[in-house]
C-alpha cells in the first residue's frame, strides 16, 4: 500500500500541493484526474522524490521497505517503487534489452554484475508487456506505443510493490491507450502491486481505474469509484464547463461528455 499524508509542496512561493492526504491499496488502480495545472504531476514527481517535499510524510506498508519513503537514499526508494515518467526521451541508440536492464540498476552489486536471476525478471517483464520480440531493436526505431510499453517493462524490472505513472497515455493513438491501461491494470490486479496513474482523460480513468481521486488547485476534493467521483457536479465544478454523465454503453463505468456551454 501506498500511503501518502499531508504532503505540501511549493515552487519558490507558489504552493501547487495543499496538504494531499491519500491511500492507494495493494492490487488497485488509482487514477489522479484534474484539470491542467492541478498538480497531478507534481504529486507523482513528490512521492518519486524528484521534487522536495515542504511537510508530509509517504509510507509503503509492504514490509521489504516499510519507511517513510521522504527518509531513503534515491537508490533506495528505488527499491521501493517504480516511475513510468511523461514522454520519457529514452537513449535511441540503446537497444530495448539495455534499457529495460536499467530496471534492475537499484538490485545490483556494487561491481554493478547482471546474473542470471537479472535476466530472468527482465525477460519475464518485457513478456507481461507483450515486448518480448523487441529486445534487439533500438529504442529509436521503436513507435510512441512500443516506447511505452519499454518504459512499462523497465520499471516492472525494478520489482517494487509501488508503481508510478504520469500521463502515460497522452501521445498515444487510442489502440496503444487501450492496450497500454489494459496491461497497467491487470498487472496491478495479478501482481498485487499499488497503481497510482496520473491521467487526463476522465474516460480513460473511468474504464480502466479501480478508484479515482480528483485533484483541484493542489487539493484532493473527492475521491472514490469512478461512479462516486465522475459526477456532473463534481466535473463541471473542477473544469468550469458542462458536462452529462451517462452509463458507458459496454461498461458498467460512467461516461462523461461534454455539455453544451
Amino acid at each position: 500500500m501506498l500511503k501518502i499524508e499531508g504532503l505540501s509542496v511549493s515552487y519558490g512561493d507558489r504552493r501547487v500541493l495543499h496538504n494531499v492526504s491519500l491511500e492507494v491499496n495493494s492490487g488497485e488502480v488509482l487514477a489522479l484526474i484534474g484539470p491542467n495545472g492541478a498538480g497531478k504531476s507534481s504529486l507523482v514527481r513528490a512521492v518519486s522524490g524528484v521534487v522536495p517535499v515542504e511537510s508530509g510524510h509517504i509510507h509503503n506498508g509492504d514490509l521489504s521497505c516499510h519507511y517513510d519513503l521522504l527518509t531513503l537514499t534515491s537508490m533506495q526508494r528505488a527499491r521501493c517503487l517504480a516511475v513510468v515518467p511523461q514522454a520519457a526521451s529514452m537513449p535511441p541508440a540503446f537497444t530495448v534489452w539495455e534499457t529495460v536492464m536499467m530496471g534492475r540498476t537499484p538490485h545490483l552489486n556494487f561491481l554493478g554484475q547482471v546474473s542470471a536471476k537479472d535476466e530472468a525478471i527482465a525477460r519475464q517483464a518485457l513478456q507481461k508487456v507483450d515486448a518480448l520480440e523487441l529486445s534487439e531493436r533500438r529504442v529509436g526505431e521503436l513507435s510512441g506505443g512500443e516506447q511505452q510499453r519499454v518504459l512499462l517493462a523497465r520499471a516492472l524490472t525494478q520489482s517494487t510493490p509501488i508503481l508510478l505513472l504520469d500521463e502515460p497515455t497522452s501521445n498515444l493513438d487510442l489502440h496503444y491507450q487501450v492496450g497500454f491501461m489494459e496491461t497497467v491494470r491487470t498487472l496491478a490486479h495479478q501482481d498485487k502491486l499499488a497503481v497510482l496513474v496520473a491521467l487526463h482523460d476522465l474516460n480513460i480513468a473511468a474504464r480502466y481505474a479501480d478508484r479515482v481521486a480528483l485533484l483541484v488547485d493542489g487539493e484532493i476534493i473527492a475521491a472514490g469509484t469512478p461512479q462516486q467521483v465522475l459526477t456532473p457536479e463534481l466535473i463541471s465544478t473542477a473544469y468550469h464547463l458542462p458536462v452529462q454523465v451517462i452509463p458507458h454503453p459496454f461498461a458498467n463505468v460512467p461516461l462523461v461528455l461534454p455539455g453544451n456551454k
